[in-house]
């Protein structure tokens, strides 16, 4: 979908529909129906463009700046040089938008975020089209927009699902698993993982099998494997290579690595994250582009609130 043409679309479908809007005739103080939709158009199309560039963080807190400028300009000014006069449309939308974005806002960076799971990566225990919750202040509560932790709850912690920003495009937030923290040693080699030279637990679980994309179907054997308080279930295929050693990125911090054919080994530096997704042999993760900064941190993932082609999944804790 092609974010930044419906946002140019609605920015300009906007106006029009504010000046085709104020040639009818107004009832009481209420703006004519497309004057309401015209504005509403505008908030959406700038919004989606400014996402587009920033960080939805930044696009919402300049949202909550330029809104409270407005309600208090409103407030302690503009109210008392109007009197009895009506109030100018845009002053209405910025300042009555002002309460509903703060709040949205303050949930959003410090309490809860929506996610949705865009691939297969972490299979079988998230598909495609589970929406979840993240826990933001989980992992200590951070700053919006500069994400710097200024409450210390816990660190991540091995088995954990965490949400963050893509080190490569800090504008994409992915999910993987935690499976090594600062200061451990990681192998993965013949498909089999250790964490400091101890084996991770793994026991066979029989098969899995998915569609992707609704087109053709994926079997893998499954395993359900056991980091600390945490068990969940692992996926892959016997039949493809532990990794791809051509598509290993020269990453930050690559030097604590070494890949070879069997797999690779590495050091997690200091303040950082080495994260795989459950779905082995189709996850994008760690072991192909690099550590994950705790600036890069965004918070726990803890509850599938909704599938809407599978609403049996909906309540379900994420493991």
């Amino acid at each position: 979908m092609n974010w930044l043409l419906i946002g140019v679309v609605l920015l300009i479908l906007g106006p029009v529909l504010i000046g085709a809007g104020a040639k009818h005739e107004r009832k009481g103080n209420e703006p004519p129906q497309l004057v309401q939709y015209g504005y509403l158009s505008v908030v959406v199309g700038v919004f989606i463009l400014m996402v587009q560039f920033l960080s939805i963080s930044t696009a919402m807190l300049l949202f909550v700046l330029i809104t409270g400028v407005i309600w208090s300009l409103d407030k302690f000014v503009w109210q008392k040089k109007r009197g009895q006069n009506p109030v100018a449309d845009w002053v209405e939308y910025g300042r009555g938008f002002f309460p509903v974005i703060l709040i949205v806002f303050v949930l959003r960076s410090f309490l809860v975020e929506p996610f949705q799971i865009p691939s297969s990566s972490m299979r079988p225990g998230l598909i495609v089209g589970d929406f979840i919750l993240v826990n933001k202040y989980a992992f200590g509560l951070r700053m919006p927009v500069t994400n710097q932790v200024v409450i210390p709850v816990s660190k991540p912690e091995r088995g954990n699902v965490m949400v963050f920003n893509y080190p490569v495009n800090p504008q994409i937030n992915y999910i993987k698993r935690v499976v090594a923290v600062p200061g451990d040693t990681v192998e993965y080699r013949n498909k089999k993982l250790t964490v400091n030279g101890q084996a991770v637990t793994t026991v066979a679980a029989g098969e899995h099998a998915y569609t992707e994309q609704g087109v053709y179907e994926v079997r893998n054997l499954q395993f359900t494997e056991t980091m600390g308080s945490h068990k969940f279930n692992t996926l892959n295929m016997a039949d493809t290579p532990t990794l791809s050693l051509s598509e290993v990125a020269d990453f930050p911090g690559r030097e604590k690595c070494r890949y070879d054919e069997s797999g690779f080994v590495c050091k997690v530096p200091a303040n950082q994250y080495f994260t795989m997704g459950d779905n082995r042999d189709h996850s994008a993760d760690s072991r192909y582009w690099g550590f994950v900064d705790d600036k890069y941190v965004v918070g726990k993932a803890f509850l599938i609130w909704m599938n809407f082609k599978h609403l049996d999944r909906i309540g379900t804790m994420i493991q």
